[in-house]
Formats: structure tokens, sequence, C-alpha cells
């Protein structure tokens, strides 16, 4: 019989070799900068990865009797392979924080004078014994169980049936227990953080403000999410300043969780508070469909109503408390079954107004708002009178429309930025606008993908596990370290956990998107047909409330003087 692989204080020489390896390659750079913390969880992920990878190699080598080393060649081999194990970890651990700061400065964030190699190492050897201890006591109940059935029933049958029986277990108690307890746990903690009722977000007074006292909405319902969507700035005023026009006060509806009981009933409840504030004599009306925590991101509702100046009504209906991906876990339903509801309830009203005194109809959401909006309706459903168009920014990798449309891109573009068809129908940009770049005018129906190459929530890739994604492929995006390699294994790992971090670089990279670029989205998105032309030569900010009258210069305009006033903290002191 071959010899057994040698063991170093009761662990597999060749998974150790095989995970020293992955743990190095884990240093390599990916979508988001990682602080220490981050990267001794994923190098501890990595390094249990490639032990069990290795055992599994070397079982699957004597269970085939393939031929083997002598022991001591063996010991002597291992012993080599682990002392350049060691010194490429070294090596690493030296590159890392260039390749950190190379990123950061993609990114627009300070240097870091260390990568935390201490504080990298000791969290991977905790997090890999971790992980060990588990797998051990997996394997300990497996063989506790094939005994008693080896006695019944064939030896193969026996084990196999062990196996089924240890991973049922432990899906029941992982899946079934501590992830219910843990989501339970996160569920009230969310709920009380909802209920919040912040002094420096008062309720407001005029009538045509949800939560006011004509409100059919009360304060307290909204949520911490939705007083803050209310009270955001900007006013009338603000827009008149930044535009050089007369504005009017942007209309928005939000109903909470506690506003009603079903979502249907939300739904009905959000269009009759529409109906109350004359939402629909606006020039445009927007189904603005939250993340899972209800958050509506400011810097588009922002950049929304400058754009419009002011002319807009939006709603927005909460599905859930919890972070996007804690709610994409627990009740993935309940975010796509509201989304439906207040689609179809608001779209059925809309299209039984006359054609000519009806505003014009966009959807947008972000990140999981995205996706639920996505799905929020059907071709046949809007096929006979579609709405005018869609913004989805950051949308999550397995958003419908965004995959098939990516998958189905024009040739030679890139998967981080591509373009479909002739870009008369959906358009892609990033923090270059490239929205005008299109060879054929925009049709009466658009859509418009908001992403940026670094936001792991848009690209991560559930292939990378075994192949290179192809937003991966020459030319990388602007916003991507250039010294990114696909790793099997070890990049789907990293990009899952950029992930969970995806929300910490800077506005303007990762999954965190700035007024700048959802100004310019928003300006191409509704621009009306009938204008196209006559825009194309207007100059400086000029024109009237509706339809925009938005070029480039007029937009740069625009943003500088967003950004000055947010700079000296007008905007922030409007929205208490």
């Amino acid at each position: 019989m071959p010899a057994r692989p040698v063991s170093i204080f009761s662990l597999c020489g060749t998974g150790l070799v095989l995970g020293t390896l992955l743990f190095a390659a884990s240093l390599t750079p990916s979508l988001v900068p990682r602080a220490p913390w981050i990267q001794g969880l994923l190098g501890g992920f990595c390094l249990a990865c490639g032990y069990g990878l290795g055992v599994l190699l070397m079982r699957a080598w004597r269970a085939l009797e393939l031929p083997a080393l002598p022991p001591r060649a063996h010991r002597l081999a291992l012993l080599l392979g682990l002392v350049a194990c060691a010194a490429a970890v070294v090596l690493m651990l030296r590159w890392a924080t260039a390749w950190q700061n190379r990123l950061r400065a993609l990114m627009e964030m300070p240097v870091i004078d260390s990568a935390g190699p201490w504080t990298i190492a000791a969290l991977t050897l905790a997090t890999f014994a971790v992980l060990l201890a588990l797998a051990r006591l997996f394997g300990w109940i497996r063989r506790q169980l094939a005994r008693p059935l080896g006695r019944v029933m064939a030896s193969p049958s026996a084990a196999l049936l062990a196996l089924l029986l240890t991973a049922t277990l432990f899906w029941l108690v992982g899946n079934g227990f501590l992830a219910q307890k843990l989501l339970q746990s996160a569920d009230e903690i969310y709920a009380a953080l909802d209920e919040v009722i912040e002094d420096d977000v008062p309720a407001p007074q005029a009538w045509n403000k949800t939560g006011s006292p004509q409100s059919l909405i009360g304060w307290q319902t909204l949520g911490r999410e939705g007083r803050r969507a209310i009270a955001a700035p900007p006013t009338a005023a603000q827009i008149g300043e930044a535009t050089g026009l007369v504005a009017l006060e942007p209309l928005r509806v939000y109903v909470g969780l506690n506003s009603a009981e079903t979502p249907q009933a939300r739904a009905e409840l959000a269009l009759r508070e529409l109906q109350r504030i004359g939402a629909f004599e606006r020039a445009n009306l927007v189904i603005v469909t939250p993340t899972g925590s209800g958050w509506v991101d400011p810097e588009s509702q922002k950049a929304l109503e400058y754009v419009l100046h002011g002319d807009v009504a939006s709603v927005s209906v909460q599905y859930s408390y919890l972070l996007s991906w804690l709610a994409m876990l627990s009740v993935p339903e309940y975010g796509v079954e509201t989304a439906q509801a207040v689609f179809t309830t608001i779209y059925d009203h809309w299209r039984s107004l006359p054609r000519t005194q009806r505003p014009r109809l966009y959807l947008h959401g972000l990140s999981l708002g995205a996706f639920n909006s996505d799905q929020s309706h059907d071709l046949y459903q809007v096929i006979s009178d579609p709405y005018q168009g869609a913004l989805w920014s950051g949308p999550p990798f397995n958003t419908p429309t965004w995959r098939s449309v990516t998958a189905a891109r024009n040739p030679g573009s890139p998967a981080w930025l591509p373009t479909f068809g002739d870009g008369s129908v959906v358009r892609f940009t990033a923090q270059k606008n490239t929205l005008d770049e299109a060879p054929t005018p925009w049709g009466a129906y658009r859509v418009v993908f908001l992403q940026y190459a670094s936001d792991a929530v848009t690209f991560f890739d559930p292939q990378s596990l075994w192949r290179r994604p192809a937003w991966m492929q020459t030319p990388l995006g602007p916003d991507v370290s250039p010294d990114m390699r696909w790793i099997p294994v070890v990049s789907f790992l990293q990009l899952a956990f950029d992930l969970m971090v995806a929300v910490e670089p800077p506005k303007g990279y990762g999954h965190v998107y700035a007024f700048e670029h959802y100004a310019d989205a928003w300006a191409s998105l509704t621009t009306p047909l009938a204008t196209s032309a006559a825009l194309s030569s207007a100059s400086g900010i000029s024109g009237t409330s509706s339809p925009p009258d938005w070029t480039a210069e007029s937009l740069r305009l625009l943003k500088q003087r967003v950004a000055d006033a947010d700079a000296s903290g007008t905007t922030e002191a409007a929205a208490h």
C-alpha cells in the first residue's frame, strides 16, 4: 500500500502546503481595499479551503492506489514545500502594503503604512483553527453514525448514508437553528433602531409632506430611514439657487413597514398619499424601491430633484428593516412582493389617466432595490402602455435584466461597461459618463444601468470559483487594480468578502454611488424625445423647469454648485 501522508502535529502536510499557498494568494488585491481584520478572516478561509483540498487530494490518491514516494523522501519533499510556502507568505505580506496602496490610490483613499501582518497572521490562524475544528467535528459525527449503520448494511452504503445524515444535521443546526436565531436577533435589533425618532429630524408641518398633520401616514410609522428620506434636502430654494431658475418643491411619499399591515395595503396607502398631495399633476413620477433596510440613497434623490428642477414626485415603500444582504438571506420574497404590489397599484392608476394629463413614469432602485424593482413587473404587463424608463444603480449580480443584457452585450465591449444593441433602449455608465456615446438616439423607453467596475455587489460571480469572470479580462475597469489576478477558489472568496465591505470605499467607488454620476444618468434618462436635438445646442443653466435642459457644461456647473453648497454645510443644515 502507498505510504500515508506525513502529518505534522496531526495535520496533513500536503494540506498545509496547499493551504499556505492559497493563504499567500489571498493577499493579492481584489475589488475593495481590505483592513487587516478582513484580510485575516479571508486568509483563514483560504487556508482552510486549501488544507481541505489537500486532504481530499491525498485521500483520493490513496484510494486509487497511485504510486507514492518512500516515507523519507515524502517527508523531505513536504519540508521543502513548507519552507518554500513560508517564504512565499513572507514575501506576499511584504508586497501586500504596496498592493493595497495602489488600489487605495485608484479610489482616492489615503495610503497606509502597513497592511498589519501580525493582525493578519493571528486572525488567519484563529479562523483556520475554528474551521478545522468544525470539519473534524463533522468527521467524528460521521464516523459515529457509520459504525452502527455498517452492522445492518454494506459498508459503502453505510458510509454514504452517514455522510448524508451528518450533512443534514449540520444544515439543520446551522441554517435551521443558528441562522434563524441570528436573523431573529438582527431583526429585533434593526426593528428597534427603525423605531428611534431622532431629535434632529423633526416632523414636517407642510400639508404636502408625508408625516405632516394632514398626511394619511403617521410620522412615527415611517421608520428611521423613511423619516430621513422625507426630511432630506434639497428644497425648492436650494434647487433654484443651484440652477438659477424658479423651482418647485419636490414631492416625496414614503410608507413604512408599520404604516399598514400588508404589502398591498401599504401600496394602496402610497397611492392615496400621492393623490392627496397632487403627485400625478407633476411632470415626473418615480417609483423608488429602497434597499433592504428601507434606505433611499440621498445622492440619487438629490440628483433627481435638481435635474428635474423639483418638478417630480417620488414614492418609496419599505419592505424590511434588515441590511440588504440579510434581507436577501432571510425573506427575499418580501422585497419582490412589495415591489410588485407598489408598481401594479401605481401603474394601473397612472395608465387610467389621459395620456396628455399624466406624468412621465420612471423606476429606480439601488442594490437590492434595483433587484426588486427589476422584478416588480413583466413585459406583458406594460407592453401596451410602457412607462418611460428605469435607472438601476449597483444592480446585484443576480438581477435578471442586468444578467441577460450583460451576457448579450455587443462583441468587444467590456463586461464592466457593456454596450447593448444600438443603444436606443439600454445603456450603461460609470464614473465617466458614456450615455451620450451611443450611435443611435434614445428611444421612447429607456433603461440606464449605473455601475462601478469596483462594485462587488454587481460583479460578484459564483463561477469565479473555477473560471475567470468576464469582467476580469483586459482591459480592466479604471477603478480596478492592475495587480488583480484570477486565482481559482481564492478569487471567489475574495469577492465574497468584498461583498460585505463594498460600502467602505468613498463616494464614486465600490458600492457607494455619487451625486455627479447620478446627475448624468438622470439627465440622460429624462430628456424627452421631442427636445433632444434642441438640448444639444443649449449652454449654461437656463430654460424652464420641464422638460430638462441639461448639457455637459450645465451639468458641470450644477455639480460644482451643489458640491460647494455641501462643503459649506448649506445642504446639511437644510436637512435638519
